[in-house]
């Protein structure tokens, strides 16, 4: 697997690791304020998931390279 190959395999997998990751924890407010739209999660936690989504990524990375380098 070349370098280039790698990097664009490993985006790939972080992105559909990413939307597995953004939905865990998501909690509505019961009283939104007026303007914010009524299906907006309370706390994001938006650079926990994306902290959690590179290693959930990196470690299916470093299997996907072990399978494909051999």
């Amino acid at each position: 697997m070349t370098f280039m190959t790698s990097i664009l395999v490993y985006v790939m997998i972080w992105v559909v690791v990413l939307f597995m990751v953004l939905p865990w924890g998501v909690h509505i407010a019961e009283n939104p304020e007026p303007g914010h739209a009524t299906s907006a999660p309370e706390h994001p936690y938006i650079g926990l998931k994306l902290f959690i989504t590179s290693v959930i990524s990196l470690f299916i990375w470093v299997i996907a390279y072990i399978i494909l380098s051999y």
